[in-house]
């Protein structure tokens, strides 16, 4: 009986996380619309596409440095793409896995969110 609630509160929380993955403001909508419902599933995915989000920022500052920051930079988008379709194609499965290399770092170093 409790497999039944949690693929149904997983799948509650899919669209949410969906919604996460899709821009910042997609994110910024998919934090508010689960701090009304509160799922567990969302907010993993929420925590993920949020650690992408900053991840993103650093390339972009790293970004700034002549020449070797923006070779840093772009080999540094080509990985966070590859994470974020990842993150995607996991919150489209109904997965609570990390993304590649640093999903683990995410969920601790957001934790508190």
């Amino acid at each position: 009986m409790e497999t039944t609630q949690t693929n149904s509160t997983t799948s509650e929380g899919k669209t949410i996380a969906l919604i996460a993955y899709i821009t910042i403001i997609g994110l910024v909508i998919a934090f508010i619309m689960n701090n009304e419902k509160k799922n567990a599933f969302a907010k993993y995915h929420i925590v993920q596409s949020l650690g992408l989000g900053l991840t993103g920022l650093a390339l972009g500052l790293i970004g700034l440095i002549p020449i070797i920051g923006w070779i840093i930079n772009m080999v540094g988008v080509l990985v966070l793409l590859y994470m974020w379709i990842m993150g995607l194609v996991n919150a489209i499965n109904e997965k609570e896995q990390p993304v590649p290399i640093l999903g683990n770092h995410y969920i601790e170093w957001l934790k508190n969110i």
